[in-house]
C-alpha cells in the first residue's frame, strides 16, 4: 500500500459487505442487491452527489458477477476511444467469459450527443452492460434513446451515521492511520465540512491528522476549523461547498445583490463547477424569482444556458455574469410560482375533478352529442376578445390562484384582470 495514495484511495471497498451506505440499493433487501449476486446485471446510470460511491459500486459489481471491466472518464475520452473499448470488449468477452463485459464511464454527462449515440449498438446488441455516473440529473443530460436502454439509480449523500462509520473504519482498518494513537472526540466540524461526501470526508481528515505532530491526536470540532484555516489552499481547491453555495448564489439574486451573486458566481466558476449547472440554475431563477416582473430574464437565461452550452469555459464566465448581474436587477415577483404551487395542492386536495362540458374538446359525433363544447364561447367573437365564462370544474369555480405581484408589469396584469373578472376573482 502506498502512503501517498489518498486515504479515500487505500480504503476504497472492494466487496458489498464493506460498502458503506445506499442501503436502498445494495442493502439485503436492495433493488441491486439481487442483481449483483445472481450476475443480472442491466445497464445503468448511477445518478448522486461526488463521493458516494458511484465509481466503487461499478468495480463491486463487475468483481462480485465476474465480469471483465473497462473504464473510461468523459473527461479526456472521445468517439474513438470509446469504439476501441467497446472492440476490445466484444474480443474478450467472446473469448473468456458468457458474460458481458461491463464499461464504466464516469461524468458520463460530459459525453457529447455524438460521443452517447457511440455507445447505443454495443448496449442494444448487448456487446457491453454500460454503467455511467453523473453527478447532473440524467434526464438532461444523458439522450433520450441511451437513458431508454438504462436503468437509473440514484445514490444519496451519506447521511451522519455513513460519515462516522467511515471514520471509525479509517482509524481502525487504515495500514498507516491505525499505527496511530487517534481519539475521535468530536465530529460535527468534520461531517459539516464534507456535505455529505465521503471521499472529501475521509482525505480531510487523514489531512487533519497529519497536521499533528504529537500524539494523542484528539480530533474535536475546534482542532479541525483550526488546522483546516492553516491548509486554506489544500482544503478549499476541493473543498467548495456545492449545494452552499449555489443557494447563496441564488439568494443574492433573489436579493437584488448582484455583488454578492457575482461573488459566488466566481467561486463557482473557481471551484470548477459544471457551466451547465450554473446556467440551469439562471434559468430556473429567471421565472421562480422575476417571473412576469420581467419576462425578458427568461429569454436571456435561455439564451445564457444556449450561448455556454456551445462556447463553454473561460469565455462563458463573461455570459453568466451579464446574465447574474441582470437578474439580480430585474424586478422580483414569486407570483407564478406560488400560482402553480396553489393549483397543485389543490389538484392533491380535490382529486380528478370533471372538465366543464362547455369546454371539453368534441373530435368525434358521440361527444357531440352528448354535449361536449356546447355553449363553448369563442374569446375572439366577444368585445374585447373576452367572454365571461367559468374555466375551472364546478367544485372549485372562483378559486383565485394567481395573484400578480406589486411591480409595474404585474400591475398591469392586475388592472387587466380586473377588468375582466372583477366580478369573480376579486382582483
Amino acid at each position: 500500500m502506498n502512503a501517498n495514495e489518498p486515504l479515500a484511495e487505500r480504503l476504497r471497498p472492494k466487496t458489498l459487505d464493506e460498502y458503506v451506505s445506499q442501503n436502498h440499493l445494495v442493502g439485503p433487501n436492495g433493488s441491486l442487491t439481487q442483481h449483483i449476486k445472481q450476475g443480472l446485471v442491466p445497464s445503468m446510470i448511477f445518478w448522486g452527489p461526488p463521493g458516494t460511491g458511484k465509481t466503487t459500486l461499478a468495480n463491486i459489481i463487475a468483481t462480485e458477477s465476474g465480469r471483465p471491466f473497462y473504464t473510461l472518464s468523459a473527461i479526456n475520452s472521445g468517439v474513438k476511444d470509446v469504439r476501441d473499448v467497446i472492440d476490445k470488449a466484444k474480443k474478450n468477452g467472446g473469448l473468456f467469459t458468457t458474460k458481458n463485459p461491463i464499461l464504466f464511464i464516469d461524468e458520463i454527462h460530459r459525453f457529447s450527443k455524438s460521443q452517447q449515440d457511440s455507445l447505443l449498438q454495443a448496449v442494444e446488441k448487448g456487446w457491453v452492460t454500460l454503467i455511467g455516473a453523473t453527478t447532473e440529473n440524467p434526464s438532461f443530460e444523458v439522450i433520450s434513446a441511451l437513458l431508454s436502454r438504462c436503468q437509473v439509480y440514484i445514490l444519496n449523500a451519506f447521511n451522519k451515521t455513513d460519515l462516522v462509520t467511515l471514520l471509525k473504519r479509517a482509524i481502525e482498518k487504515d495500514e498507516f492511520l491505525s499505527k496511530k494513537h487517534i481519539e475521535l472526540k468530536e465530529t460535527d466540524a468534520l461531517l459539516r465540512l464534507s456535505g455529505g461526501d465521503g471521499r472529501k470526508l475521509l482525505n480531510l481528515f487523514e489531512l487533519i491528522v497529519n497536521a499533528f505532530n504529537t500524539e494523542p491526536i484528539v480530533i474535536t470540532d475546534d482542532a479541525v476549523l483550526q488546522r483546516v484555516q492553516n491548509n486554506t489552499v489544500r482544503y478549499d481547491k476541493t473543498g467548495e461547498q456545492h449545494y452552499d453555495i449555489v443557494s447563496a448564489f441564488i439568494k443574492s439574486i433573489r436579493g437584488s445583490d448582484p455583488n454578492g451573486a457575482v461573488y459566488w458566481l466566481a467561486r463557482m466558476i473557481e471551484g470548477g463547477e459544471d457551466v451547465k449547472f450554473i446556467a440551469r440554475r439562471l434559468l430556473i431563477s429567471a421565472s421562480e424569482d422575476i417571473g412576469n416582473a420581467n419576462p425578458t430574464a427568461l429569454v436571456i437565461a435561455n439564451n445564457t444556458f444556449q450561448t455556454v452550452t456551445t462556447i463553454g469555459y473561460p469565455e462563458s464566465r463573461i455570459i453568466l455574469s451579464q446574465c447574474t448581474t441582470y437578474l439580480a436587477c430585474s424586478p422580483k415577483s414569486n407570483a407564478a410560482y406560488q400560482a402553480i404551487g396553489k393549483a397543485q395542492q389543490l389538484v392533491k386536495q380535490t382529486g380528478d375533478l370533471s372538465v366543464p362540458l362547455e369546454i371539453r374538446n368534441a373530435p368525434t359525433k358521440l361527444m357531440k352529442e352528448l354535449g361536449y363544447g356546447d355553449n363553448y364561447k369563442y374569446a375572439h367573437n366577444y368585445e374585447n376578445n373576452f367572454a365571461n365564462q367559468e374555466f375551472l370544474p364546478d367544485e372549485i369555480k372562483n378559486t383565485k390562484l394567481y395573484d400578480p405581484g406589486n411591480n409595474t408589469r404585474e400591475n398591469a396584469h392586475r388592472e387587466f384582470l380586473k377588468q375582466r373578472w372583477k366580478d369573480k376573482y376579486n382582483y
